[in-house]
């Protein structure tokens, strides 16, 4: 996420059942179909999280049983997407394309754990190299043909999925960007974030999302899948 406001977030009431908090990764499901949707219906402004959706400008998302769409113009603050109600190390695999016109654009594999409280982010495509990269460098790595660089930063007394709370992000910025089709296998990022030092804790969502600010304009179309 970006710092300040910048944040996408669910309430916990739509969190799921969670993970052992003593289990760092969870291991992928037998038959992993999409389950989770970012939208209108669970996703709030991240300046207030009210459980309703709304920003400025014009946000258009349709989501479908395997992927989503969404249209947006002169949007102020918006996340979207598709994804799993409880997060794991699975491979997930994506098809489609992102187009920017304007603003901040990111394509993402996104998500959350408790104890400790953590937002993560996988960043494929950002329409302005960084996206919400920001904070400490860490380092690099190399995963699914390409570097990423690996970031962390605090959010002190900011919306999450447990409230108003302090807590860590953890980035990996693709440094090759792909705005269409790719594979991200997050069982490379847990571990190098671990190698790192920056620990997960029990999983929470985890979703393929678009997210826009700062008048945001363009269109995302994506369909996912995902395997162990």
């Amino acid at each position: 996420m970006v710092a300040f406001t910048f944040i996408a977030a669910v309430s916990a009431a739509i969190a799921g059942t969670l993970a052992a908090p003593a289990a760092d990764v969870a291991g992928p499901v037998a038959r992993d179909v999409p389950d989770f949707e970012l939208g209108q219906n669970n996703l709030a402004r991240r300046q207030d999280y009210n459980q309703n959706y709304k920003t400025g400008g014009s946000v258009n998302f349709s989501p479908s049983s395997n992927g989503y769409s969404v249209s947006f113009s002169g949007a102020g603050d918006f996340v979207v997407g598709k994804g799993w109600k409880k997060g794991t190390a699975r491979n997930i695999s994506f098809t489609g394309q992102t187009t920017a016109t304007s603003g901040t654009v990111l394509v993402s594999i996104y998500g959350w754990t408790k104890n400790p409280l953590v937002e993560y982010y996988v960043q494929e495509y950002t329409s302005n190299g960084k996206g919400s990269a920001q904070g400490q460098k860490l380092g690099s790595f190399e995963s699914d043909g390409s570097v990423y660089d690996i970031w962390k930063h605090q959010q002190v007394n900011q919306p999450s999925i447990t409230g108003t709370a302090t807590f860590w992000q953890y980035i990996s910025n693709r440094v090759d960007k792909r705005p269409g089709n790719g594979t991200v296998t997050m069982q490379n990022h847990f571990d190098a974030w671990k190698k790192a030092g920056l620990n997960l804790g029990a999983h929470d969502y985890q979703t393929l999302a678009t997210e826009g600010w700062g008048n945001a304009g363009g269109n995302s179309k994506y369909t996912i899948s995902a395997s162990g």
